[in-house]
């Protein structure tokens, strides 16, 4: 699952976290993704899904200072089903092991990833969380050819891979090009899909191409790929869940 939760601190009227935050947590234990990456959440975010999902931890650090500051790309996993290996985050930039403005972008990037043990199924597998710059054209292009070599580095054992996240590109960017070549669009390959907008702006917004996506590789089949479309709204985005076999 992905999910960007909008900015917590943002004065969004009615749509503000504190009256949307119940509705968000229980998105997340209706849909119960074993592993789901989170986009624009602050500590207080975080931390309420943590007290209100509780089979849930999650890992990751605020993009501002590597540490609490900022919005994080952290992941969550369920640990009845899911044991946690190892994980990271780098910058998407010129300078990724330290917190940095890559190219173009308007704001610190950053991609978390995790390599993680299927419990019921002995498998390793590796899962990556991302969100694109939302100004910047070569940020986001450069940014995710970031992830992209990345990918190619941290695993070569060839485990089976997810990729998720706020890519703020439409299906047909080029930017996609080489990531389509490495991964599978869960969007685009599933036997039950969904292609609606994803950025609905509170519900302004929905007859546009969407812009957050989840990508795989070695897994045997992507079942269904959907769209939480529930009211209230959880956030500014319609979390996307994908449904893997191994």
């Amino acid at each position: 699952m992905s999910f960007n939760v909008r900015y917590g601190a943002a004065d969004d009227g009615e749509h503000s976290w504190a009256f949307r935050r119940e509705a968000a947590a229980a998105a997340v234990r209706e849909a119960a993704p074993a592993v789901f990456g989170v986009q624009e959440a602050l500590d207080f975010q975080l931390d309420f899904f943590e007290q209100n999902c509780p089979a849930y931890r999650s890992v990751g650090v605020g993009r501002e200072d590597g540490a609490h500051e900022g919005e994080h790309m952290s992941v969550f996993f369920d640990t009845t089903r899911v044991d946690l290996l190892d994980w990271g985050t780098y910058w998407l930039s010129e300078t990724p092991d330290v917190p940095s403005l890559g190219w173009d972008a308007a704001c610190k990037r950053t991609a978390t990833w995790l390599l993680l043990k299927d419990k019921a199924a002995g498998r390793e597998f590796f899962f990556v969380n991302t969100h694109l710059d939302h100004v910047g054209k070569e940020a986001r292009r450069k940014g995710l050819a970031l992830v992209v070599s990345s990918i190619k580095e941290m695993n070569p054992e060839g485990w089976p891979m997810v990729l998720c996240g706020d890519f703020n590109v439409t299906p047909d960017d080029e930017c996609l090009t080489d990531l389509r070549l490495l991964m599978d669009d869960a969007r685009e390959t599933a036997a039950l899909s969904d292609h609606g907008t994803t950025w609905h702006d509170w519900g302004r917004l929905d007859d546009t191409p969407p812009i957050d996506y989840l990508f795989y590789k070695g897994f045997r089949a992507c079942r269904s790929f959907a769209r939480i479309t529930d009211k209230p709204y959880v956030s500014d985005h319609y979390p996307v869940v994908a449904v893997l076999a191994w």
